[in-house]
């Protein structure tokens, strides 16, 4: 079962260092790591050269032209082009736990998609992260977090994994959280999401990831959320792309999909009408 973690990214190449950073210290590595490129410039491509002459996994930079917001396009692209059997996906703006791969690889099904949570930095401490911190896992470390406000509920907290594994994955289950596909930090088989043809080119911004777990849902490959085991942290960063009437439009898109069943896009990784089915 090879796997593969697919990273997305647009003109951030400082965060994309720390990520990336993170990425180097898994306890189990992928089998390789595809850097999903929205039109970035020199400065990420430098540091993905970088990460690449030491990783001990193949890297590839997956880019397309920059022509505004495109990410389900580029991630669409580094689907298909990948060899892996299980895909693993977050944004480069993300720090990951060093268990954050093997958890995921830990409850890869053929008919499951996973989802989990994140824990957000405010600009202030974004700003002040280094690679240091990332390569000692101060933070992910509880007392870091609260040092620099990021601690806020007991859900917070929980997501810093205070307890052995087995009670946050027994809290993983019991958590009454909505199955929601969330891609900064999710997972699927390949098969599957080819299966509903990928995310779909035409929602942009504002739930494009979440209409995708729903199509999965309709296929038949049931969501699981990873609350509470497979933590990651969020830098901070501007959103100039965000567009409130088009995620308000996208919400109403995914209600209806939901409630009308619709597994296929026309509009995904190949752009056609959902395959015919074979005669009874």
């Amino acid at each position: 079962m090879r796997s593969e973690l697919i990273v997305s990214t647009y003109e951030n190449p400082r965060a994309l260092a720390l990520c990336l950073a993170s990425v180097a210290r898994q306890r189990v590595m992928p089998d390789g790591i595809a850097i999903a490129d929205d039109g970035s410039g020199p400065a990420t491509k430098a540091a993905i050269d970088a990460f690449a002459a030491t990783s001990p996994v193949p890297v590839r930079h997956v880019w397309q032209e920059d022509a505004g917001f495109r990410k389900a396009a580029i991630l669409n692209r580094a689907i298909a082009t990948s060899e892996a059997d299980v895909l693993i996906f977050i944004d480069g703006d993300m720090m990951i736990h060093p268990d954050f791969v093997a958890r995921h690889l830990e409850l890869a099904r053929p008919d499951r998609w996973s989802s989990g949570s994140l824990i957000r930095l405010d600009a202030e401490a974004t700003a002040a992260v280094t690679e240091a911190d990332v390569a000692s896992g101060r933070v992910f470390e509880i007392g870091w977090l609260r040092a620099n406000r990021a601690i806020d509920r007991p859900g917070t907290w929980l997501k810093a994994m205070p307890f052995p594994r087995p009670a946050m994955a027994a809290l993983d289950v019991l958590s009454p959280v909505q199955r929601a596909w969330g891609g900064g930090n999710a997972s699927a088989f390949r098969a599957a999401i080819l299966k509903v043809n990928g995310f779909d080119e035409t929602m942009r911004w504002g739930g494009g990831d979440k209409e995708m777990g729903v199509r999965l849902t309709n296929a038949g490959v049931k969501g699981r959320h990873l609350r509470f085991t497979a933590p990651l942290v969020h830098l901070d960063h501007p959103r100039g792309y965000a567009d409130p009437a088009h995620k308000a439009a996208n919400k109403a898109r995914i209600r209806r999909i939901r409630r009308e069943g619709v597994a296929w896009t026309p509009d995904g990784i190949v752009k056609a009408p959902a395959p015919s089915q074979p005669a009874p």
